[in-house]
């Protein structure tokens, strides 16, 4: 049996991660800081449900706990949930230190909470594979190149955590280099989600398929990597 856990998963891409990795066999765990909306997402899915919330220690570790008891290892781990504070005036200048705590929380800090306790029990799988969902925006290169789409939107607290995202990414790549599991960062592009309010032009479907993809690499796939549906973007 391969299992997965997918943060963030009673909705959006999430959700999508979720169905896809199922309708392959996976075991797919749709974990939710909110118990009614992860257990109702869950039942749709016809899949297993767990309470994470990613900004508790205590949470990722309960959660932990219980997929050791059901299933004895993890071969994946999404890290899907995140989070975006929209404000009237979005420059740098005019962004609190609060807001940037409020966004680290979840996409900085919460990733390193769920990873470093999903990390025992992906070592356990045959080949794990931890996927983090990071966006275009996180890209440097892209951010300060004035042809870039991207140039207009310097949303300095969402931005900068999808850069200190892939700089995770590629830490735990380091990290476990010499073992099976690979780590890598997945652009889903802009995706209609509540993230957004829905005005991606992309479906979350579509959002999904680069994390599934990256969640079932075969042995000679990449690890430490930045990817998108059309090849790698960069860093």
């Amino acid at each position: 049996m391969t299992t997965a856990l997918i943060t963030g998963a009673n909705k959006g891409i999430g959700f999508e991660i979720a169905r896809q990795l199922g309708e392959r066999g996976i075991t797919a765990i749709v974990g939710a800081r909110d118990e009614e909306r992860g257990r109702a997402a869950a039942e749709r899915l016809g899949l297993p449900y767990v309470r994470v919330d990613v900004t508790d220690p205590g949470s990722a570790q309960a959660a932990a706990k219980w997929i050791e008891q059901e299933y004895g290892a993890l071969d994946i781990l999404v890290n899907n949930a995140g989070i975006a504070v929209w404000q009237e005036d979005a420059s740098p200048s005019a962004t609190s230190a609060d807001v940037l705590r409020q966004v680290y929380e979840v996409n900085v800090f919460g990733v390193m909470t769920v990873t470093n306790a999903m990390l025992p029990l992906l070592r356990r799988a045959p080949a794990g594979r931890i996927v983090n969902m990071s966006s275009e925006l996180g890209s440097i290169a892209m951010a300060i190149d004035p042809e870039s789409p991207f140039w207009p939107l310097n949303l300095v607290a969402y931005n900068s955590s999808k850069a200190a995202l892939n700089m995770i990414t590629v830490s735990y790549a380091k990290e476990l280099w010499h073992t099976p599991i690979k780590v890598n960062a997945a652009n889903p592009g802009y995706c209609a989600t509540d993230l957004n309010g829905h005005t991606g032009f992309r479906t979350a479907e579509q959002g999904a398929a680069i994390a599934v993809r990256l969640a079932t690499l075969d042995d000679d796939g990449p690890s430490g990597a930045y990817l998108q549906d059309e090849g790698t973007l960069p860093w």
